[in-house]
């Protein structure tokens, strides 16, 4: 593996806080990896047999619906981490959205060197947390907000989550964002159809909060105006 000194999402991934003498003992149970858009990573109802940090790109967490419907339940970004330590099934499947980077290690291998390292067990549980806090708000956003405050709250969500690795502790927004999928599968993430996605985002370029030079780009102009759309 390349040396975490230079790693671009260090500060903000689950391996922050650790020593060098740590982080080199980190070094040689794992590896990198390189995923092309579209290609899974992991697979719903298999065994749990690797953890990841996501170092470059963009991944979603899905399950498949009794109809045989995909359903997207997540999307990871860099210094995310994603796997299930301590479990022995996944929970969902890991595809990526675009082509990533990934520091990966081997579940077992993981397991046990967290459980040597509490600081490590520590930032595992905080993640956890977080992602809990981020789960129960995606509920509130679903069950009460209108289609435009999920809208504009998505895209608020992308630009910080997409924002600067390069900066120090949490990234900087960012006011230009490539999504990296379609309104289809915005409409599917948010609970609407991708006509009323279009027509949100449309009705946004016209009030000029956004601007959106084409399908998958968009400018925000007005963040202020957009945190009040998402209610």
């Amino acid at each position: 593996m390349r040396s975490c000194d230079v790693c671009v999402v260090r500060n903000r991934a689950i391996c922050a806080g650790l020593s060098p003498d740590e982080l080199d003992s980190l070094n040689r149970i794992g590896r990198h990896r390189n995923i092309a858009a579209g290609q899974a990573l992991i697979w719903e109802g298999d065994d749990a047999l690797l953890v990841a940090n996501v170092i470059e790109g963009v991944l979603k967490l899905s399950t498949g619906t009794r109809d045989g419907k995909e359903q997207i339940v997540g999307v990871v970004y860099p210094s995310d981490f994603i796997g299930r330590p301590f479990g022995q099934r996944s929970q969902h499947s890991v595809t990526a959205l675009t082509d990533a980077h990934l520091c990966v290690f081997s579940r077992n291998d993981f397991d046990s060197f967290a459980r040597e390292h509490p600081e490590l067990e520590h930032k595992l549980l905080q993640r956890t947390l977080d992602e809990l806090d981020r789960a129960r708000n995606w509920m509130v956003l679903l069950g009460r907000l209108s289609a435009a405050e999920r809208v504009a709250a998505f895209l608020l969500d992308m630009s910080e989550r997409l924002g600067n690795p390069a900066c120090e502790g949490n990234a900087a927004p960012h006011e230009s964002i490539e999504l990296p999928f379609g309104r289809q599968q915005i409409a599917d993430i948010l609970g609407l159809t991708i006509e009323t996605v279009s027509r949100q985002i449309a009705r946004f370029k016209a009030d000029g909060i956004i601007d959106a030079p084409s399908r998958r780009s968009i400018h925000i102009v007005d963040r202020a105006a957009l945190t009040a759309r998402a209610g």
